[in-house]
């Protein structure tokens, strides 16, 4: 009889399955691996298919406006779902959640249901929010924390190569960039625990992962107080820790701020060969007076004095960068002293964008956002025409060199080759050996596009580091 009831009560399991879609930057895709840790828990296992769902997440970004703009789309689709499953529960999560929360819940205000909306800092009150939302109520937490980082979570890798993984090791920003929305949708800055990160890394390791990206709003922030030596860990100690503790890691981060890329964490990229030969930097303008109404905290002039140290010491180290076109108050002059940079900079790689206006931040308030559309986007065009240039010229300086590629799949375009990436952070296409995603291989640059590299394999290493 006992065993009868078992099997009933067996019968009774159901399982049920969530959707997610990430919108934003790799600390997005960082975070809806904690999501899905967190849900994993309470059954739910993982779809690839929204139709197949009984939850579906958008984890969401507020830094551009047509990011909000093809969430509120993908929200208005997914209503046609909700019709053929009326118990679908859809929910909103991370910085669009926590910055327009109450229109989220307003039905009449968007003219569509959404059941929740979860914060950034509230993705562990997921077992209780979702309760509410089956129970059918509106569930809400957006509340920042200021020591929330997540750290005792094992992401759950649901749509990684196998090879490269993201581990956020801070939180928040304090920056207060005039045209951004991290500082109030993020909180304050957080560091993790160095031995929290530095053993992810190792599991990593041991799961056959070979590249892992250190993520936070700004690394160079990176701070932890070790009270009980009174010592402080910044982030060139952490990151050459790691390093030193993983040599056959390659480790790669993002982002770091202008202000704060010191010459310790340079000294650090150079004397390890594991630490990727990659930079991002964001620029945003080559404009002084452009910078100042941005609140950067550098100048065009102290931008350079950091790239010119990269180059110096760090040899073959690629700079990308971010560029803001059309900024309140921009001038043609201003224009032209951003393109005279990028091409003193010699940029390797960009992210360009027009400048949109976002809700609640200082430039909102200060200043007129007076720059015609038309000029923002044929100032656009014309830093990605250059920016196009520049790749082209950086990728021709390869040809001919060797490189040390990590494999990371089969090539999109050709099952018969493979694809990785090397130190440099460009991509390298090259014929297929029996090559598996995780193998480091020697391979000759023959030829190249702006964007992509096209060699051929010469040598099969263990080794992780260098040209």
């Amino acid at each position: 009889m006992h065993g009868k009831n078992q099997q009933n009560q067996h019968k009774r399991i159901v399982k049920k399955f969530l959707y997610i879609e990430t919108y934003g930057c790799q600390m997005n895709f960082s975070d809806s691996e904690i999501v899905v840790s967190i849900m994993k828990d309470q059954g739910y296992e993982m779809t690839g298919k929204p139709e197949d769902a009984d939850a579906v997440f958008l984890n969401t970004c507020s830094i551009r406006d047509n990011a909000e703009k093809r969430v509120l789309r993908r929200l208005e689709n997914l209503q046609s779902l909700r019709k053929k499953k009326p118990n679908l529960i859809i929910g909103v999560l991370g910085c669009m959640a926590e910055r327009v929360k109450e229109s989220l819940l307003e039905e009449a205000e968007i003219g569509m249901r959404i059941d929740m909306v979860v914060g950034p800092d509230a993705y562990r009150d997921l077992p209780y929010l979702i309760r509410d939302a089956e129970s059918g109520h509106k569930a809400i937490n957006v509340i920042l924390s200021t020591e929330e980082t997540y750290a005792d979570l094992t992401p759950v890798r649901y749509d990684s190569n196998g090879v490269s993984a993201f581990i956020s090791i801070m939180r928040g920003c304090e920056n207060f960039c005039s045209y951004c929305v991290v500082p109030g949708t993020r909180g304050k800055e957080r560091s993790r625990s160095p031995k929290t990160i530095v053993s992810e890394a190792g599991q990593l390791y041991e799961r056959g992962y070979r590249e892992i990206t250190l993520l936070g709003q700004n690394v160079n922030s990176f701070m932890w107080d070790c009270s009980t030596d009174r010592d402080v860990i910044n982030f060139p100690a952490l990151i050459d820790n790691i390093a030193k503790k993983h040599p056959l890691m390659r480790i790669r981060f993002a982002t770091s701020h202008p202000k704060d890329l010191s010459d310790d964490l340079i000294s650090v990229i150079a004397s390890n060969p594991n630490i990727c030969r990659s930079i991002h930097l964001p620029v945003q303008s080559g404009s002084n007076p452009v910078l100042k109404r941005m609140n950067r905290k550098y100048t065009a002039e102290s931008y350079m004095e950091r790239v010119q140290s990269i180059r110096d010491r760090i040899p073959g180290c690629t700079v990308s960068t971010d560029i803001i076109s059309g900024f309140c108050g921009e001038t043609e002059e201003d224009h032209r002293r951003t393109m005279s940079l990028m091409k003193k900079a010699g940029f390797d790689f960009a992210y360009m964008f027009k400048y949109s206006e976002r809700p609640g931040t200082l430039a909102e308030s200060s200043f007129e956002d007076d720059v015609p559309d038309d000029v923002k986007t044929r100032r656009l065009e014309e830093i990605i025409n250059l920016q196009q240039e520049l790749s082209h010229e950086s990728n021709l300086s390869d040809v001919g060199k060797v490189f040390e590629v990590l494999v990371e799949g089969v090539s999109k375009r050709s099952n018969e080759n493979v694809m990785g990436r090397n130190s440099q952070n460009k991509v390298v296409i090259f014929k297929d050996k029996g090559f598996k995603a995780g193998t480091y291989v020697s391979v000759e640059i023959k030829q190249c596009t702006s964007a992509t590299l096209l060699g051929e394999a010469v040598a099969v290493s263990e080794q992780c580091g260098g040209e």
